[in-house]
């Protein structure tokens, strides 16, 4: 996906006292000293990813009184989707992309063939900036069809199918870098977005970068990024190796808001905004809701009972392959074609739908505004805290459905949800008034009005799901 780069003030805005400065640079300059403990922590979690991801794929299903803490199936379950990913995603919109400079299997194997590869040139097709929106998805979609959140034959289909791809890619092109990562990555585009309100980022100081005229080798940079004029911290993956390169690089503490509110409109683009708006919004929302939609259940059953009174049989049978739709007769779950047609419908359609709704609200609000330097896509980038919130609350769902397995007490996740909402929501809606209101005006506050109609859309659509 096309990397923004961002004025510097987003890298300025906001200077930490000096005291805790001091400690984050130190930390980011431990991390450049340290690169082999770094390459040994992913090492350590290549291990545990591949044996947690192919081992329990050959396990039998857990009989009915088994746990998480002794049965290795559901533990690998509870790890991948109940630890795994929703805190992935949490880490990102606090951190920036550290799991991706220093946890990542994915991004240390694909890195590491690449080294041994046949380093051919990327070609252009590959850098088409649309990829990550596609396979995010492709893999999203097709990951319900599945079931991959229960069935381990399922993750090991969709995750080490994506490890295959990653390690091929960095094998044939690239030369030590992560091309994959940066190119074709499912989860490029939406760790971009989130690191854009992380407080924490390497910071580039050009000033310092140019009157620094030591002759030095440059930073192996496997990202590929420009670190010289690197602003954004979208691209960046956080892995220490370039701080301190000319005294000009350094880990800094910035306002989560900076980098959003100072971003150029030019260095916004199309890719990004849609797909936070029909990626993250849309789709991923819709995938999280429909196994408990009574929509898509009254959507099923009217289509049953058409199809069953025009004797028309063949979308009710059970027989596609478990690589296909989810089959799994021993443990009484099996889709049926009608039920996968279901499922790529409410999640297309439906997330297509609440997509057109967010941007068209929004490329209204900027209509509305009339600033030349505020476009739709740049406006929608302040709704990049709710769509975090929202993944993190959609992921979290499935940790809190293992947690409910093992009969831990859950009194305490409405409020814990209406916080996380009401936190999410409320610093979109700042960032849009940061965005809108240079002067105080009828007509921005009349925009100002119709950007949060998006904000209350998407709250609606989760205080629905939680709680109605």
């Amino acid at each position: 996906m096309h990397t923004p780069s961002v004025s510097s003030g987003c890298a300025s805005a906001a200077r930490p006292a000096p005291t805790r400065r001091g400690l984050v640079v130190k930390i980011g300059s431990a991390m450049q000293r340290n690169r082999r403990v770094i390459l040994a922590i992913q090492w350590v979690v290549v291990f545990f990813y591949l044996l947690l991801l192919i081992v329990p794929a050959f396990m039998p299903i857990p009989p009915d009184d088994a746990h998480i803490y002794n049965n290795l199936r559901l533990f690998a379950q509870f790890m991948f989707w109940g630890i795994w990913w929703p805190f992935v995603m949490l880490s990102t919109m606090l951190l920036g992309r550290v799991w991706c400079g220093v946890f990542c299997p994915e991004g240390a194997l694909t890195e590491m063939v690449s080294r041994h590869g046949l380093g051919r040139a990327i070609p252009r097709w590959m850098r088409w900036g649309g990829w990550p929106f596609v396979a995010f998805v492709c893999t999203t979609v097709y990951g319900q069809l599945v079931s991959v959140y229960e069935y381990p034959q399922a993750a090991l289909l969709v995750l080490g199918g994506s490890t295959v791809a990653a390690v091929a890619v960095g094998f044939v092109f690239g030369k030590g870098k992560r091309v994959w990562c940066r190119y074709l990555c499912p989860a490029n585009g939406v760790f971009a977005l989130l690191a854009k309100i992380a407080p924490l980022h390497f910071r580039v100081d050009e000033e310092a970068w140019k009157r620094n005229t030591e002759r030095l080798p440059m930073v192996d940079c496997a990202p590929l990024i420009d670190i010289r004029h690197m602003k954004s911290a979208s691209a960046c993956h956080a892995c220490g190796r370039c701080s301190d390169y000319r005294g000009a690089v350094q880990l800094a503490v910035r306002n989560p808001a900076s980098e959003i509110i100072n971003t150029r409109s030019k260095d916004v683009s199309h890719g990004e905004a849609l797909t936070l708006i029909f990626g993250v919004l849309g789709i991923a929302t819709a995938a999280f809701q429909w196994s408990s939609s009574r929509l898509f259940v009254q959507m099923k059953t009217a289509a049953a009972t058409w199809l069953v009174e025009h004797d028309a049989f063949t979308l009710l049978r059970d027989n596609a392959p478990w690589w296909l739709l989810t089959h799994y007769p021993q443990a009484n779950d099996v889709f049926t074609w009608l039920d996968g047609l279901c499922i790529l419908v409410y999640i297309l359609g439906g997330g297509t739908a609440l997509g057109v709704a967010v941007l068209a609200l929004i490329w209204l609000a900027a209509r509305i505004a009339n600033l030349p330097a505020l476009p739709w896509r740049r406006l929608a980038m302040g709704l990049v805290p709710l769509a975090g919130m929202s993944v993190f609350l959609g992921l979290s769902m499935l940790t809190l459905g293992h947690l409910k397995a093992e009969r831990v007490s859950l009194e305490w996740v409405a409020p814990v949800r209406i916080l996380l909402l009401t936190a999410g929501s409320g610093f979109s809606a700042l960032l849009g008034w940061r965005l809108l209101a240079l002067r105080i005006s009828i007509r921005r506050l009349l925009a100002f009005a119709v950007y949060l109609l998006p904000v209350a859309l998407i709250e609606l659509v989760w205080v629905i799901a939680f709680f109605v």
